[in-house]
């Protein structure tokens, strides 16, 4: 889904381009193939952890990095859940070969 309204509202401490809302996709404009897999990546990590799992540790994870001083933007950078989505989202096969909650990985 394009909501650039959405995408705005949510952009509490830095610009929001594209937000993974289990199970929805909401972007603030039409999505590369790239974007498109790392929100996907997000996708399978909610369903691992049954959405509020996963919404739990990320707030978690973020408001650490804000207690030690980081900011929000490298607070962000620091999730496992992102560190995996970005590490990953150029290969279009990652998805097909991941092991289940393969975001450990990165913590």
């Amino acid at each position: 889904m394009v909501s650039p309204a959405l995408c705005k509202s949510l952009s509490f401490f830095f610009e929001v381009g594209a937000i993974t809302l289990y199970p929805f996709i909401i972007s603030k404009e039409p999505m590369d193939e790239v974007v498109l897999n790392h929100e996907k990546i997000h996708i399978r990590q909610q369903e691992e952890l049954l959405v509020l799992g996963f919404y739990a540790l990320y707030f978690m994870w973020w408001a650490i990095g804000m207690l030690k001083g980081k900011g929000g933007f490298q607070s962000y950078y620091e999730i496992p859940f992102e560190i995996e989505a970005y590490e990953n989202e150029s290969n279009p096969q990652y998805l097909e070969k991941r092991k289940r909650f393969a975001f450990r990985d990165y913590i």
